[in-house]
């Protein structure tokens, strides 16, 4: 080859690399502010939850935003017309934290700090109908080619990325990675059930009552909801103590977790609204095949009531930008539960259900029912069962979910747009609503070894 050819050649692969680097899907990289506010007084935080949620829009729209052409070609664009305005708003935003809190306490210093956001872009390929190692069916994509639905423009203007290849992995080749503490005498061995349905009634809605109370859409990805009736952004507490309920106790508590979709191209109803495809959500919603919902002992000690009205998140819905601190994503197969998953999505053989496992935090700090960042009033056992000094043990409750999706399906949670759909910002919700006497009714059960519910 000539001097001439070969800077040519050269040229041309820097010109491809730099080409495809320009059409790769870019995530926007913002800090939590939320995990940052670990005391807010009690008076401010309704109008900062109200300021949080804004962010969480105000990312959204920049989001979308990003997806437009512009955006692919040219990073002094990205910088002017998304990183910069975006920087700009949650800096005004940041402001009104600090005055709310400021109000009543003392103003916090920092915030400022949190206003900038990055871009990065994923070059990894997505997943394609032929992500599991067996043939693919009829219809599906080529190896390597976005997944249905998967890549295409979503309603409202918003690209659609994710899952990826690489977020799949064949559970069979996964080793046994479950260990549980050892029971002590003083354990408190028994169970407690509530059935409360697989959301037959299709109980749908983008909010987020516990982090975002009152802000219509305040998740930007669509929940599953079992139990409580009313459940909405804008349900007090006398609202969900009243409503109905699912469940067949009567547990008017409630439960909710995103929603999982079949990526096969084909779109719900809200491919047009908030929650859904304007915040690219898109995919067939799918319904459950069941919904175990089950409080347990504790490994070292007996269990003491949990407080009506408590709030527990667990998991971290923005764990891929955030990292893994909060995450506690949990993906199996029935047959192999013995393996989880915490950032990866499982590949099922034939015959066996797609397993979401949710357990909560087990230890209550004993005053209060929610915290500023909705996660220091509660906490989880340390390794050997036992919880720490100053918080109590309550039964430890755990969402089982599984799911009927034939091999070789792409299927992923709804995300956060930034998200990217990754399986480690699986997350659940829970409310505890039940009556003082059915909590009674529990907590002896667990405690004596009974199973119940």
């Amino acid at each position: 080859m000539t001097g001439n050819n070969a800077s040519a050649s050269r040229e041309s692969a820097k010109a491809a690399r730099q080409l495809a680097a320009a059409q790769a899907p870019m995530t926007i990289n913002c800090p939590d502010v939320a995990v940052r506010l670990w005391s807010v007084p009690q008076q401010a935080r309704p109008a900062v939850d109200n300021e949080l949620a804004q962010l969480d829009t105000q990312v959204a729209d920049a989001y979308g935003q990003l997806a437009t052409g512009d955006a692919k070609a040219d990073q002094n664009w990205v910088r002017s017309q998304v990183l910069d305005p975006l920087s700009s708003q949650r800096r005004s935003t940041l402001d009104r934290i600090a005055a709310e809190i400021e109000r009543v306490s003392t103003r916090p210093q920092g915030l400022d700090s949190l206003a900038s956001c990055t871009v990065k872009r994923d070059d990894v390929a997505p997943a394609s109908g032929a992500a599991v190692p067996s043939a693919p069916a009829s219809g599906t994509s080529a190896p390597g080619a976005p997944a249905p639905g998967a890549s295409a423009p979503a309603a409202g203007g918003q690209a659609q990325t994710g899952p990826r290849r690489s977020d799949f992995v064949d559970i069979r080749k996964v080793r046994p990675n479950v260990a549980s503490p050892r029971l002590q005498s003083t354990a408190s061995r028994g169970t407690f059930q509530s059935r409360c349905g697989r959301n037959e009634n299709k109980h749908f809605n983008p909010d987020n009552v516990i982090v975002a109370p009152g802000v219509s859409n305040g998740a930007h990805h669509m929940h599953d909801y079992v139990g409580n009736l009313e459940t909405d952004a804008f349900s007090s507490n006398d609202d969900l103590a009243t409503a109905g309920t699912t469940c067949t106790n009567g547990d008017r508590s409630t439960h909710y977790w995103p929603v999982l979709r079949l990526r096969n191209g084909k779109n719900e109803g809200d491919v047009n609204l908030p929650g859904g495809g304007q915040d690219g959500n898109v995919g067939r919603i799918l319904q459950p095949a069941s919904v175990q919902l089950t409080f347990r002992g504790s490994p070292v000690s007996k269990v003491t009531a949990i407080p009506t009205f408590l709030r527990i998140i667990t998991g971290d819905a923005k764990a891929f930008t955030n990292g893994t601190a909060n995450a506690n994503a949990s993906w199996s197969c029935t047959g192999f539960e013995n393996r989880q998953l915490k950032d990866k999505y499982p590949l099922c053989p034939q015959g066996s259900n797609v397993v979401r496992t949710f357990k909560f935090q087990s230890c209550w700090d004993g005053q209060n029912t929610d915290s500023a960042n909705h996660r220091t009033h509660v906490a989880f056992a340390r390794p050997n069962g036992s919880c720490a000094k100053g918080f109590r043990a309550i039964p430890q409750l755990v969402q089982r979910i599984t799911y009927k999706i034939a091999p070789g399906s792409v299927f992923a949670v709804d995300s956060f747009p930034e998200q990217l759909h990754k399986p480690g910002t699986d997350h659940g919700d829970f409310i505890n609503v039940m009556s003082s006497s059915l909590m009674r009714k529990a907590v002896n059960c667990i405690n004596s070894g009974r199973r119940c519910g």
